[in-house]
């Protein structure tokens, strides 16, 4: 990562997503100085998928940061989130697998990411392994009380659908 692209990268983030257009702009340039940065093409996916809900374009960009650096640590887990918005279940199910086998990974977001996929499946039951897993990756209090927190939820939805 050259320092002059770097600068520009952390500026688009810095920016994201509170002044799209200076992100933009900075994102714009860093591109320029490597087009084949993963980081860059991946926050430009984040764009189109969390800003702007073009899934179909932020998944050209996703796939793009997958293919110059398949051990980027961040394009996964927006890429899974943007196939789940998209209701691109199957893709989403075999980047979740892929992603677990990423050294230095954070197996519990992409746990819950796994769970969501079967919660929107409707396989409640099975949406609650992945967080039972997740939890064995968590570090800090906050994720285990979140872990807990969407464990209670499915289990509130379970017993909505028993009904």
């Amino acid at each position: 990562m050259t320092l002059t692209k770097s600068k520009y990268y952390f500026e688009a983030l810095d920016n994201y997503p509170y002044s799209l257009p200076d992100c933009l702009e900075a994102l714009n340039y860093a591109l320029s100085y490597d087009p084949e940065d993963a980081d860059s093409l991946c926050l430009m996916g984040r764009i189109y998928s969390e800003m702007l809900t073009d899934y179909e374009k932020a998944k050209i960009y996703f796939e793009e940061a997958m293919l110059c650096n398949v051990g980027n640590l961040n394009t996964p887990q927006y890429y899974i989130k943007c196939l789940l918005d998209n209701e691109d279940l199957e893709e989403a199910e075999k980047l979740i697998n892929y992603a677990l086998k990423i050294k230095g990974i954070d197996k519990a977001r992409i746990l819950i990411q796994k769970s969501q996929l079967f919660e929107i499946r409707f396989e409640y039951k099975k949406a609650l392994k992945p967080l039972k897993e997740a939890k064995k990756y968590s570090y800090n209090q906050a994720m285990v009380d979140f872990l807990k927190n969407r464990a209670k939820f499915l289990k509130g939805k379970m017993a909505k659908a028993k009904k």
